[in-house]
């Protein structure tokens, strides 16, 4: 299988003074056949891989079958994740998996308190309620706490998104929550002695641990549908002080070019613009003035704009670069970006990872965080280099079991037929 994502920072063209030729991709990565996508992770500095292996051929010699839910945590060790799972696997079958699993058709009202509906009878059976045919305090409970725990608006009202959620079925909730411990078993185990950084690209949190321990933990920014942050994991080996950024071709198009053919060359220059010759390390800065930016704007000629270090900039004052072929890294945002962060929409960047409190990190990685010199792009290596593991939750485990959360990259679906129940004649393959 190979992939590729087409990525800023290893872009290269060949350029005259008139123009850029077409950023080409990377070339795209030979991702090993072992690898399976949506749930393991790509290891870009093999060494930080945790001895998985090894651990899976001693479990298998005890007669364990991957993809059960099986309570492996209690013979080897595995991330904590995982057993937290595990335990909400079996308070969700003790929850939700023994009611009734009766279909409930949709409709085009929804149901809520006070609703007359002859769908209510079945509501209520679905959802292990006593006869009736009221829709009363004890179904509106209910319709709310299984709204909760399976990532819906808890809001007790029955429409066809709720409805659809109920007749999936509760092995459809078991399966993901399985699905799910698979991506923590492939994370450091609970006896990891290091100190690393977990990216959840599920829930756009990143955590900061110190063997099995979580000492803090905050808010990012990670890729959309379109650019996913992608599941890997590689060393954290210097950071960047006074960033430049390259701006995206797309952006260059449809925002830049626009404004300088409005308003002139003086759009570039005020707002600490450069123009390079191609998408190197040594390119060479050209005049703006040679450009055919009507060209630009049309998508005729590319060219490679960078913006300079500043509280304008897009990288903020800091980038913690983690080297690999995907160009993905994490960074600072300026001052006017920090307020995205409290949002529930966090899936927004081009598939690097956006800091809420990049000094805060800084401190972590560091202990005493480097004076920056004032020259852009200075690098400032890791005196000890962190793992950083990006994975990919869809559920997670709460006080009353797991919250299932949106599958907003469309990973999961693909992935589930692998998954063994118990009763289920299957087994286990890869397609």
């Amino acid at each position: 299988m190979r992939v590729g994502l087409t990525l800023l920072a290893a872009l290269a063209a060949t350029v005259s003074a008139q123009a850029i030729a077409r950023p080409q991709p990377i070339e795209p990565i030979e991702i090993p056949p072992s690898i399976e996508q949506g749930v393991d992770l790509i290891y870009i500095d093999p060494e930080i891989k945790p001895e998985i292996d090894k651990r899976d051929a001693l479990l298998q010699s005890f007669g364990f079958k991957d993809w059960t839910g099986a309570p492996i945590d209690l013979f080897v060790p595995v991330n904590d994740m995982y057993t937290a799972l595990r335990r909400g696997l079996m308070k969700y079958k003790e929850r939700w998996g023994s009611l009734p699993q009766v279909q409930v058709p949709t409709g085009t009202v929804a149901m809520k308190t006070g609703s007359k509906d002859e769908r209510i009878p079945l509501l209520r059976k679905r959802l292990g309620l006593p006869d009736g045919i009221a829709f009363d305090a004890a179904l509106d409970k209910k319709v709310r706490d299984y709204q909760s725990a399976h990532g819906l608006k808890p809001d007790g009202v029955v429409g066809n998104g709720t409805i659809a959620s109920l007749n999936e079925g509760a092995d459809h909730y078991e399966r993901l929550i399985i699905l799910n411990m698979e991506r923590a078993r492939r994370l450091p185990p609970s006896d990891y002695k290091k100190r690393y950084i977990l990216v959840d690209a599920g829930a756009a949190k990143l955590y900061m641990y110190e063997g099995a321990k979580v000492v803090d933990s905050m808010n990012v920014i990670v890729g959309d549908a379109e650019r996913q942050t992608p599941m890997m994991a590689a060393e954290l080996r210097y950071i960047q002080l006074n960033p430049y950024w390259n701006v995206p071709p797309d952006l260059t198009r449809t925002i830049v070019a626009k404004r300088v053919l409005a308003q002139g060359l003086s759009y570039l220059t005020e707002r600490d613009y450069e123009v390079l010759s191609d998408w190197s390390d040594d390119a060479k800065q050209i005049d703006p003035a040679t450009v055919d930016w009507q060209g630009v704007y049309d998508g005729r000629v590319d060219v490679r704009l960078r913006r300079g270090p500043g509280p304008w900039n897009s990288m903020g004052q800091m980038k913690f670069m983690i080297p690999n072929d995907f160009g993905i890294y994490l960074h600072d945002v300026p001052d006017a970006e920090e307020p995205m962060f409290k949002s529930s929409e966090r899936w927004i960047s081009n598939g690097c990872i956006r800091l809420q409190d990049a000094t805060r990190l800084e401190k972590w990685v560091f202990g005493n965080p480097p004076k920056p010199d004032g020259t852009p792009d200075e690098r400032v290596d890791v005196p000890d280099p962190v793992p950083v593991y990006i994975t990919y939750f869809t559920v997670a485990p709460s006080a009353d079991g797991v919250t299932f959360r949106p599958d907003l990259y469309n990973r999961d679906e693909k992935l589930l037929a692998r998954v063994i129940l118990d009763g289920d004649t299957q087994t286990a393959s890869k397609d």
